[in-house]
């Protein structure tokens, strides 16, 4: 198991933890932050190589796109902090 796998799968578990957390509390934000983990989570473990793009990946996807239909603005805030934080991300990098 190398660093990526290891950070992928401790990610994806903190993601689900956090889903389920947010699920009994009814605190839509951290629920969508433990999806947003587990997505974390499976990129990191495909990029290290276990298993590439499969099943967990796609049960991921599934469940982010379950969240995205029932919670159509908290998506909608979600994705715009994350293009956001990736456009601030890619200005930062041409400087220094």
């Amino acid at each position: 198991m190398n660093q990526d796998t290891a950070t992928g799968t401790a990610n994806d578990v903190a993601g689900r933890v956090k889903e389920t957390a947010g699920a009994a509390t009814g605190d839509r934000s951290l629920q969508a932050d433990g999806i947003v983990d587990q997505v974390k989570g499976a990129i990191q473990k495909s990029i290290g190589g276990e298993g590439g793009v499969g099943a967990s990946t796609n049960a991921t996807v599934d469940k982010a796109k379950a969240f995205a239909k029932a919670r159509p603005w908290a998506t909608s805030a979600l994705v715009g902090v994350l293009g956001l934080a990736v456009l601030g991300s890619l200005r930062g990098k041409g400087r220094g």
